[in-house]
């Protein structure tokens, strides 16, 4: 990538230097693209340079190996959401997940159309209820493109496929009620939400928030970037006071 234009989702921004800042963001074709922004402190790019924002992002390197300077446009702002607790909650962490696990420059066209839908319904659904199975479903299509995918639609140890209600932490594979009876204190739920998409209960979504959680913190944060998860359990407190 020596030039490119494209749009963008920025995803997170970190200060380099005095002024200016190295800004990961997801693009349709490209995947997760870093650049360096000058003036990137400015009065005038910090509200461009939002995490969730859509910007018209321009990339220019003059070798492959080289970090791009990257100029940006905006495009879409959800700026004014900050204000709301949950809603930046929730923005934070979903692009601040993206930022931190998915690898640069690889594409993941579904990821980038799940997650710009996702930001939409974070800013649009009349409750959180309109978005927090988004989320889940958000979170396992990440697990899944990055080769961590769960298997859910047959018992790991009967192989048959009716009264699947646990899933195994070991093989994150469906388990039936009798054969995970001995051992469900050891399982995870099954939210029935993951099998059939319907109008899921509060704790049917944080059922699948556990499930998730349980492994993005295994299979990306186990030893490292713990404020990362920590920005999730922000969000899920939250979500657990709006509900109570």
């Amino acid at each position: 990538m020596a030039n490119l234009r494209t749009s963008a989702i920025i995803c997170s921004v970190r200060q380099h230097g005095e002024h200016g800042a190295v800004v990961r963001s997801l693009t349709p074709d490209n995947g997760l693209m870093a650049g360096y922004v000058r003036g990137a402190r400015s009065r005038t790019m910090r509200p461009v340079l939002i995490p969730s924002n859509i910007v018209q992002a321009d990339y220019r390197a003059r070798t492959e190996d080289q970090l791009a300077s990257m100029t940006a446009e905006l495009q879409k702002s959800r700026g004014p959401y900050l204000g709301e607790p949950l809603a930046s909650s929730a923005l934070d962490w979903v692009t601040a997940l993206t930022a931190a696990i998915l690898p640069e420059e690889h594409s993941y066209p579904q990821l980038h159309s799940a997650l710009s839908a996702l930001l939409d319904a974070i800013c649009g659904a009349p409750s959180a209820k309109g978005w927090a199975v988004a989320l889940v479903r958000y979170e396992l299509l990440l697990l899944s493109e990055l080769g961590f995918g769960l298997s859910l639609d047959k018992c790991a140890v009967t192989g048959g496929t009716e009264d699947l209600v646990y899933i195994s932490p070991k093989s994150a594979s469906a388990v039936s009620k009798g054969a995970g009876q001995l051992y469900k204190d050891k399982l995870l739920p099954l939210p029935t939400s993951l099998k059939d998409p319907g109008r899921p209960e509060w704790d049917d979504i944080f059922d699948g928030l556990k499930v998730t959680g349980f492994f993005l913190k295994r299979h990306f944060f186990q030893d490292r970037r713990n404020d990362v998860m920590a920005a999730r359990s922000v969000l899920v407190d939250r979500l657990k006071r709006v509900v109570a």
